[in-house]
């Protein structure tokens, strides 16, 4: 666990466009918020959109929610001015689209940092074949991604693969960068379901994706946000059984065994040191949730 490790059960979306909706993810229980001025934003509307969330940034009000700000594309008009104007603003990171190698990270690092931002963590976006494919050497880039997020409705577009219940389009596609993301240590959080009317295919998305090792998953409306944060929840028997697993194998150890068996399965060092990471997370959790009442 490093220091910006934290909850990312829901990741929320939120068009810069539209203050009522960035006024109102102020009272969502959303783990982080993704204050959006990409492409889902009008050309028309950029501008209106960077000087919204800077303002809603730097008024506060987000709780203990973490805020992220999504810019444009680097290469786009609007790219440079976003992060110039988001480095000087209270954000928690801010989230880069389209990041396809290690060169790409380093050039937004670099320019974040010539605008003053050279404190902000950073998030990239995962959403193209050759970049789930340059995975490994996009999470080694930099100690300050803190968090990896798949754009799957990108990526299957992409792909010319169609959408189903199953995933089974991009599972080997997602499995690739959950690897990348734990062999540097960093978060990793699955892509959107665009039919958030269909709770079915939502939940079995979330409860796919955490059993795959994601963290959380993003969202495009407040709706999906009690499934996400549901799957991703430790539930208490897995606390209470983490709990046993930390305290048997310390007694074991001292009686000079080197394993122990708890609830008939062997349990060694590495399984303490994911129940020490899952007590953590609910920890840390139930505190977030407590500043949401």
């Amino acid at each position: 666990m490093n220091q910006y490790f934290r909850p990312r059960r829901s990741m929320l979306y939120v068009p810069g466009c539209n203050t009522h909706y960035l006024e109102r993810a102020r009272t969502l229980h959303a783990d982080s918020v993704i204050l959006d001025l990409g492409d889902p934003i009008l050309v028309e509307c950029k501008e209106e959109s960077r000087a919204n969330v800077v303002h809603f940034v730097n008024e506060g009000g987000y709780g203990s929610r973490e805020v992220v700000v999504r810019v444009n594309d680097l290469n786009s008009p609007w790219g440079g001015d976003d992060i110039k104007a988001i480095a000087k603003t209270k954000v928690d990171a801010i989230l880069f689209p389209n990041i396809e190698s290690r060169e790409d990270v380093l050039n937004a690092l670099a320019l974040l940092d010539v605008a003053g931002g050279g404190h902000i963590p950073i998030m990239v976006m995962i959403e193209s074949p050759i970049a789930v494919l340059n995975a490994k050497e996009i999470a080694s880039a930099s100690d300050r991604i803190v968090c990896i997020v798949m754009a799957t409705s990108d990526l299957i577009s992409q792909l010319h693969a169609r959408v189903t219940h199953e995933r089974s389009a991009i599972l080997t596609s997602l499995s690739l960068v959950v690897l990348a993301a734990r062999a540097y240590g960093r978060a990793v959080v699955d892509g959107i379901t665009s039919d958030f009317k269909n709770m079915h295919s939502f939940e079995y998305a979330c409860r796919l994706g955490r059993d795959m090792g994601f963290d959380g998953k993003s969202l495009v409306h407040p709706a999906q946000l009690d499934y996400s944060n549901d799957a991703y929840t430790p539930k208490t028997s897995e606390v209470s059984n983490a709990r046993e697993i930390i305290q048997a194998l310390k007694a074991a150890n001292e009686s000079g065994k080197g394993t122990v068996v708890v609830n008939d399965k062997l349990v060694e060092h590495h399984h303490v040191k994911a129940a020490t990471r899952l007590l953590k997370l609910s920890e840390m959790i139930t505190t977030l949730e407590e500043s949401h009442v």
